[in-house]
């Protein structure tokens, strides 16, 4: 099982495939497992690497410990300096996505390609309100409420309608999880490590060409807020799905590997036209 220590503590990833390097960082309740729809595609052409954050997955966890996004940054260049990458294509969703633009920004010439979805530069007072009744429904250890208000939300209300049998097996496979005191810890922490992130004030620092992915029926990282980094970052690319949801890479599959896959390996990023 791939470790990585880091300050005496451990940290899982998984490394796939050969070809381009691509660091995929996982949304906030997610984990490496979340990513195994799309191996078979994303790993075809290309070396795949994913990242449990600390408090995801099968990282380590913080008990008692309060920390910021720079906790993951530092994580991320542990691990390229362990796998021995001094460039990489970085995939960040959500909460990754957040991470990410930190990293690409502390670090412009170590990231080759920049693609990111539903995420925002700032947590805004209205993410910070959701952030802050996730929390406070979490306290109250009820797995069922906590999937109710804060898995429903992430999906477009028509991919939920449509696709209703499979959010049910969704539920039944979350709501365990969701009833697990040391997950629901887990979620506070890093609910908590994203209520200070801005980084607004270094976008201009990226340099690397940057596909931004947005979703019109994104209620938590509406438009606005991709519209907002594909103004302030260079060389960027927007995209906006229509009929979608936060959830985009569940809700639309095959345009989510097509536009890693197609951005991370086209052979030019300018073109004399």
């Amino acid at each position: 099982m791939p470790i990585l220590n880091v300050n005496d503590k451990n940290a899982f990833y998984t490394d796939e495939g050969t070809g381009e390097p691509i660091l995929i960082l996982n949304g906030i309740m997610m984990s490496v497992k979340s990513w195994e729809p799309f191996m078979n595609s994303l790993a075809a052409g290309n070396r795949i690497i994913r990242l449990d954050f600390f408090d995801q997955g099968q990282s380590e966890r913080l008990d008692g410990e309060s920390y910021t996004l720079d906790i993951q940054v530092d994580l991320i260049e542990a691990l390229l300096d362990q796998l021995g990458l001094d460039v990489v294509n970085i995939v960040g969703i959500s909460y990754g996505g957040e991470v990410a633009l930190l990293y690409a920004s502390k670090f412009p010439n170590k990231v080759r390609r920049l693609i990111l979805f539903n995420t925002s530069a700032y947590t805004s007072p209205w993410l910070k309100e959701i952030g802050w009744q996730w929390n406070a429904i979490g306290k109250n250890r009820d797995g069922k409420v906590y999937y109710r208000a804060t898995i429903p939300v992430i999906y477009s209300p028509s991919f939920y309608e449509k696709k209703l049998d499979w959010m049910k097996k969704r539920e039944s496979y979350l709501i365990p999880i969701f009833s697990n005191p040391e997950f629901l810890d887990q979620m506070e922490r890093l609910t908590d490590s994203a209520e200070s992130y801005d980084v607004r004030e270094d976008l201009d620092k990226i340099t690397c060409p940057t596909l931004i992915i947005a979703a019109d029926e994104d209620y938590l990282t509406p438009i606005a807020n991709q519209k907002y980094l594909q103004e302030k970052i260079r060389h960027a690319e927007l995209v906006i799905l229509p009929g979608v949801g936060h959830a985009s890479m569940y809700e639309r599959p095959l345009l989510f590997v097509t536009m890693v896959i197609g951005f991370v390996n086209a052979a030019d990023a300018t073109y004399s036209i």
